[in-house]
């Protein structure tokens, strides 16, 4: 990456990050406009509905929780974070079945979440479902694999969690209600970005992570995602997560630059000029990124660093 793309993404983290009230696309109002209904029903920013989401849980206002992360959910179904915390609420709520359907997506999303196993294994344990144990058994796992590594604490309390559940007995669906909040998060985007620099990709993503279970899904933060991914041969992942940015903000450079580099790497010099024309309408007098794009385009492959 680039040292202008980095300086952008950082300057961003120290400007916006923590401000996510700020939408990047806003809703029409009533009041007698003329727009039809279609046209002016409200649209949310996931970033800023996300942050809300953690405050409200934070408060125990799970209501409030649960609709600000349903919100989420529906314009980035595959946004993992938001699902768990959406089936937190859901329990705060002693809404078992909800809780159930949510943390089984977050599962499906992020198979080895030890959070999103454990409040699955409780609320399957609370509805007397046998799938319970099949929970559990994945925690044990874990924890017999784990043996005293960082995740230890985590997955013996959720081990605990979901034979109580199983039991017949009340069990918080998380480890901690108090969940970090913007500065944690600016805090860790900023540490991924250092450890990025640093080609430590794998410590990166457990920043980027962090920084993104505080302040959910923000394209700056899934576009560091997508880069570190796509530097450990991940194009897959790489993918999923310029996708996901560019659903929050079609607009965003970084993005979209990324994109196209890599369906440059993977032989779509097609694609890749479909994403340079959106940055040439993006940057109408010019911009670093449609110049490096453009590069890539004409040399066909990856330049050298």
């Amino acid at each position: 990456m680039g040292d202008r793309l980095r300086g952008a993404l950082v300057l961003g983290a120290m400007l916006s990050l923590a401000t996510t009230g700020v939408a990047w696309s806003a809703g029409g109002g009533g009041g007698g406009g003329g727009d039809m209904p279609s046209m002016s029903a409200p649209t949310y920013d996931p970033a800023a509905e996300y942050v809300k989401g953690v405050e409200a849980l934070n408060a125990s206002k799970f209501k409030d929780a649960e609709r600000a992360l349903a919100r989420v959910v529906a314009v980035l179904p595959q946004n993992a974070e938001a699902w768990r915390l959406l089936g937190l609420a859901n329990a705060g709520q002693n809404d078992l079945k909800g809780a159930r359907r949510a943390y089984e997506k977050a599962v499906k999303l992020e198979p080895d979440n030890i959070e999103a196993r454990r409040g699955l294994g409780v609320a399957l344990g609370g509805l007397k479902d046998a799938k319970a144990q099949a929970q559990l058994d994945w925690l044990k796992a874990r924890a017999l694999a784990c043996g005293t590594c960082g995740d230890a604490p985590a997955v013996g309390a959720a081990v605990k969690a979901v034979e109580s559940a199983i039991a017949g007995a009340a069990v918080a669906a998380s480890g901690s209600l108090q969940l970090a909040g913007p500065a944690a998060g600016d805090r860790a985007y900023l540490a991924a970005v250092s450890l990025i620099n640093e080609r430590r990709y794998d410590e990166a993503l457990a920043s980027l992570a962090a920084a993104r279970e505080a302040l959910g899904p923000h394209p700056d933060i899934l576009t560091y995602q997508g880069y570190t991914w796509r530097k450990k041969g991940q194009p897959g992942q790489a993918e999923a997560y310029y996708r996901q940015a560019l659903a929050i903000a079609p607009d965003h450079r970084g993005a979209t630059e990324y994109y196209g580099e890599l369906k440059v790497e993977r032989g779509d010099l097609a694609g890749a000029r479909v994403m340079l024309a959106r940055l040439d309408r993006i940057c109408a007098f010019g911009c670093a990124e449609a110049e490096e794009l453009r590069r890539w385009i004409d040399a066909g492959r990856e330049p050298s660093s």
